[in-house]
Parts: C-alpha cells; structure tokens; sequence
C-alpha cells in the first residue's frame, strides 16, 4: 500500500477540470478556457500560482444530484462529510478539532455575498444542489483577501457563464424515500435577465429517526444599467427539518448501523427527545459594479440576512434567532507598464450581528421551563490591500495585507445580576506573499507564504452547555507552501502537485461532556504537513468516432497532521495525531461520453484509518465506496435537451462513518453513512 501511496504522489493525482455543461464538449478545449477569480487573479487554472480548486457544473452532475459532498471530496486536501441527512460539516485542510457540525474556520462566499454570519457559522446546508453551479475552495489562510479563516475560503457561484432564456424541470426519487425536484424560470437576455427557482427534497434516511425535508427558494437579476455599470441581486429563502439521530458507540455500531441512540442514563432515546433541527434561513444581496475607466473599478456588495433555528437535543432545547447584515466594497487598478502588469486590489468588508439563544427544558420534543436567554452582539470588520506585478519571463509577484477586528457580547438576559460579557479580538494583521514562475509554456511552479487567525464563534463562546466562555482565544498560524502545475501532451494530461508546512498556535478543539453536550478550549500548537495532488488525462482529445470522450482522473491528499505542543490537565499529548484526519485519502473515476449522448462516470474512494479522539486510544476503520452513474444526454432540437439517468452509492455496501463525533463521552463516535443505495432521474430543459 506504501507503494501505492508513493507512486500517487510522484504522477499526482486528479480531479475533472474540464468545464462542461448539457451536451459533452471538447474537453482539451474547456481545460484551457478554466478562469480562477480567487485573489483577483482571473487566469487559468493551470497558471494560477495558488492551491485552489475549481469545482464545475460538469463535476457536479456526475453524482446523484442531491448535495455538493460527493464532487468536493474527490478534490484534494477538502473534506465534506454528512452526519445525517441536511446536517453537513466542512472542512479544509483536514482541520475536525472544532467542527461539531457546519462550517468553521472557513470563510464562505455566494455570488460574491458575505455568507459566513459575523458569529463565524456557515449554514451550508441552506443550499440545494441548484443553487451552486461552480465552486472555488482555497486552500489554506487565507486571510490577507477573506478575512477570518485559518483554512480557507468558498467561492460558490449560481451564476451560468452564459445565460440562455428557457426553463428546466428536475426529478430524481432513490432509495429511503429520496425525492429531489427543482424547477427553474429564467427570463431576459444576456443584459437583463432574471432567473427564479424552486427545489423540494425529502427522504426518509438510512438510519432510524432520520427524515429529512428542505425547500428553497431562490431569485438573481441581472440588470446592464449602462456600459459603465450593473446591479445583480441574489436572494433565497430555505427552510430545513431533519431528524438528528445522534452518536452511537462502537458496540452499538456494530450491532446495529442503522439504529439511533438509544436512552442512556438520565438521558432520552434521540426519538424520545423527538431530537431534531428546524432552520430557516433567508438572504438578500445586491452588488453594483462600476468601471471608473478601463483600469480602475469598483464591486460593491451590500446584504442582510435572518436566520432561526429550533433544536431539540437530549439535554435541552436550544432556540435561535440570527439576524445579521454586512457588505463588501472592492477596488481594482490595472495598469500596463513598460515591460510588465500592475494589478492592485483594496478594499473592506464589515458585518453586524444581533443573535438571541433561548435554551429551554426539552419535554418530549417541546420547549419547557427557560434555562438561559441571552442577547449576544457580535461585529467584525477586515480592510485589505493586495498588489500584484507581470513582470518578463513570465513571472508573477502577489503580496497582500489585512487587518481584522472583532468583538463579541453577550447579555444573559435571564441572570439579569450577571454583567454583560465581552470579548474584543484585537486587530490582527494578515500578510501573504506568493510568487510564480512558467519555467516552460507547460510548467508552472509557485511559492507562498501566508498568516491566518480565526477568533471563536459565537456558538463556540456560547456552546450547548450553556456555559459563557470569553476566556476563549483566537487561533492563527504562519503557512509555507510550494507546488508545480504541469500540463502535457497537448493539454491531454494535467499534473498539479503541493506541498506545505502550518504551525496553528491556540488552536481551538473540540470537546463533548457525559450528556453529549459540546463545549472548547484551546489546545496549544498543532504541526499540519502535507502533500496534495491531482492528474487527469484525457485519452481521445480530439476524437471524432463513437467516443467523443474519455477522461480519468484522481486527487490524493496525505497528511501529517500532530499536536505540537498541547497538554490535557496532567496528560501529555504532544506528538499526538489529530483526531478526525486521515493520512490518506484517494479519490479516482472514469467518465465517458459517446456521440449518440450516452455516458457513464465511475467513482471510487479511499480514506485511510482516523483516530477518533485527542489520546488517538480509539480509530474509526478505513473504508473504501464506490459509485456509478450512467444516463443518456439528448438534444431533440436546438430548444429541447433531456438528462435520462441512473446510478448507485456505495455499491458494494460498505459500513462506515461519514461525520465522526470527535472526543465524544462515552465512545458515541459513529455517524452511520447509507449503506447502498439507488437513484434515478430525468431533466428535460427548454430554451427560447
């Protein structure tokens, strides 16, 4: 298997990069058309000097069509992952230690909106699978452009590239009663146009006490004001119900996968705590886009946003309301000098949040007695500068600088002796400095180095204890990374391979109480290492007989990821591995495309062993799924195309984990993942 590992890492690894959407393209050609907009580079993808990945509607619709997961991890170096239906984690980089559920430490954008709250969470699951047509994940701080995150940053798009009048209808129905339809209108023309959606989904999970159901609604507008200027607006409404089944142990895992946690103690079953959330979300963006002149021009995003979310548990009921509302203003200076380019970006971004936490008694699944209510006021700013200089011989030098400011409060309205608790998280600097160099038209190479910090979120300050912790500090640590992009043989065969070196100080983890509630701390210093790679090769770049293409690709991602320097009370676990990170993980497919329109994509998928908690006593085993999806892509006329197809998960019905509970009291680590499972569906898209 060494072996394996090894050659993995030499020839790289692969992710799709192709762009293609509807009826197969040439995917030589669309290889070199790939643009990254991540630190206002706007180039290919191939001559980006960064770790990025790009994520295309071509990726995403080789799955079943339900949720994003499956097309981010077969990217290198990012891990999604599914604890039930609706309830997703991500994170980039490997980093689980404070992820009980959602998103942390990264930063997330949606059409170029703020959509990370300035409490640092992330509702992820508030988009459907149609509400995003491309993704960038960049890996690493990335903190001198976005801010808060010692991760990274995603860059999610709804926008197609090229807006065509017409409407779509979608089905897909599968296995545990999935239901997934979405319906879309789009109005206008390339100027001004409008595009409306609609997506229900349901199921009743694999596991007991997992049913699920999410309806969103979207609008965008785009409108060409002049030559000079345009407003896009981007609003969506969801409204998410999904059953949280809870953490089994591993004699409980292995007897029964499929089971909920049963009652333990003082404590409930998950169905007799009718344990569960209720989220509503609803966001509203408008950016305006402005060119001064040819060389200097302005993106100015405003938005505000409202979220509330009921949660029944096994130890109370928890209510939130999250109002919330921000912007973002960018500035952009080109200039051509004598023999090279001058680009400059600067701008600022602020956010405001007005967030009320109600716990209550949990009775069966309502709320109670009042335990705790407590307003908690949270803002965040961030001003940045970035430079970037062309210069001859084909060499690029980015350097970029943030400072960031945050601050939190919190009123415990319920103890009205108690003072207001607060914490200002003092003005960070967040410098990044990268360089590039084409050593040859087919091989880039780049080097970087940059800071981040994340101050705790305000479900981090305030977690399900209940128990308010402004003592909490802010992580942040220095990343070195190197890497090389290559692409041969006529832009057939494309190589990416990375390396890089982070030491996060303060690093904030994870942990779980006996009633399963979650609180943190910091940890010390961490030491991550890694090596992430891809290829993919397209065997028939210019074929004209009955197989118009055929691709193979893969990504593996290997990490060396240990406590620096961290001490548990009287427990040393310095040298320790980091729990909820696997040292491996692969990820390979094959996709074919026929001239009739006829097409199958090949999936498989490899993690290697993860220690589950800080003393690495306890791993969750390695597995292995694998994955098919098989259709036929028609266009009747120049107006009407339809998508036939069908697949499964997990084919060969492997029992794993997907979402581990890290450190979790008594050994309830295991989040069973569906088992096999089926699924099929029909589009049919009209134009006019």
């Amino acid at each position: 298997m060494k072996s394996l590992f090894t050659a993995l890492i030499l020839i790289g690894c692969i992710a799709p990069i192709a762009a293609q959407t509807g009826i197969p393209q040439d995917s030589s050609k669309t290889l070199q058309l790939v643009e990254v907009k991540a630190y206002g580079q706007n180039r290919q993808l191939k001559e980006a000097g960064m770790a990025v990945s790009l994520i295309t509607p071509t990726q995403l619709e080789r799955y079943n069509n339900m949720n994003l997961l499956p097309a981010v991890n077969a990217t290198p170096g990012v891990r999604m992952e599914e604890r039930s239906p609706g309830s997703y984690r991500l994170n980039i980089r490997g980093s689980s230690l404070r992820s009980p559920f959602g998103v942390r430490n990264v930063k997330v954008y949606w059409n170029g909106i703020p959509f990370t709250d300035p409490g640092g969470s992330t509702y992820l699951n508030q988009f459907s699978f149609y509400n995003i047509r491309s993704i960038e994940i960049v890996r690493g701080p990335a903190s001198s452009l976005y801010g808060a995150g010692t991760g990274g940053a995603l860059l999610l798009s709804s926008r197609p590239e090229d807006f065509k009048a017409g409407a779509d209808v979608q089905y897909t129905g599968g296995s545990y009663g999935l239901f997934n339809l979405n319906a879309q209108v789009r109005l206008g023309n390339a100027e001004r146009n409008n595009i409306i959606s609609y997506t229900r989904q349901s199921g009743d999970g694999y596991r007991d006490h997992t049913e699920f159901r999410r309806d969103i609604a979207s609008w965008e507008s785009n409108i060409g004001i002049s030559e000079k200027q345009s407003l896009q607006t981007s609003v969506i409404y969801g409204d998410l119900y999904y059953q949280t089944p809870g953490g089994l142990t591993q004699k409980e895992f292995l007897a029964n996968p499929r089971a909920a946690r049963p009652a333990a103690g003082a404590f409930p079953s998950a169905d007799g705590a009718q344990a569960a959330i209720r989220q509503q979300t609803f966001l509203a963006g408008i950016t305006h886009n402005y060119a001064f002149s040819d060389a200097f021009r302005n993106t100015t995003t405003i938005y505000g946003a409202f979220s509330q979310i009921k949660n029944p548990t096994f130890r109370n009921y928890e209510k939130r309301s999250e109002p919330h509302f921000g912007g973002r203003s960018v500035f952009t200076y080109n200039k051509q000098l004598n023999n090279a380019a001058l680009n400059v970006l600067f701008g600022g971004e602020a956010q405001r949040g007005f967030f009320n936490t109600k716990t209550f008694r949990n009775k069966g699944g309502r709320p109670d007695s009042v335990q705790t209510d407590d307003d908690i006021n949270n803002w965040l700013y961030s001003a940045f500068l970035q430079a970037e200089l062309q210069l001859k011989h084909n060499w690029v030098i980015q350097a970029g600088v943030s400072v960031n400011q945050s601050s939190i409060s919190i009123q415990r309205l319920s103890s009205p002796n108690l003072p207001e608790q607060k914490r200002t998280y003092s003005s960070e600097w967040a410098p990044r400095i990268a360089i590039s160099k084409k050593l040859i038209p087919q091989l880039l190479i780049y080097a970087s180095v940059s800071k981040g910090f994340s101050p705790p979120t305000s479900q981090e300050v305030l977690p399900s204890t209940t128990e308010i912790n402004t003592r909490l500090s802010a992580e942040h640590g220095v990343n070195y990374e190197a890497g090389v992009k290559s692409n041969w043989l006529n832009n057939s065969l494309y190589v990416e391979v990375n390396a890089f070196h982070y030491q996060l100080q303060n690093a904030i983890v994870q942990r779980r109480d006996a009633s399963g509630a979650d609180y943190f701390e910091n940890a010390g210093s961490t030491k991550q290492e890694g090596i992430e790679s891809q290829v993919r090769y397209n065997f028939l770049p210019r074929s004209a007989g009955f197989i118009s293409n055929l691709q193979a690709w893969g990504s593996h991602t290997w990490y060396f990821f240990k406590y620096k320097n961290f001490k548990q009370v009287n427990t040393d676990l310095s040298g320790k591995q980091l729990p909820g990170v696997a040292p491996h993980t692969i990820a390979a497919g094959i996709d074919l495309n026929t001239k009739p329109g006829l097409y199958a994509n090949i999936t498989w998928f490899y993690s290697d062993r993860t220690a589950l908690n800080d003393a690495n006593s306890e791993y969750a085993a390695s597995y292995q799924l694998t994955g098919f999806r098989a259709g036929w892509r028609k266009a009747f006329t120049s107006k009407i195309s339809t998508d036939l197809y069908t697949g499964f998960d997990n084919l060969f019905n492997a029992e794993y984990s997907l979402g581990n509970d890290i450190n979790a009291a008594g050994g309830r680590y295991y989040n069973t993942a569906p088992g096999r499972n089926f699924f099929a569906g029909l589009a049919i898209k009209y134009s006019w």
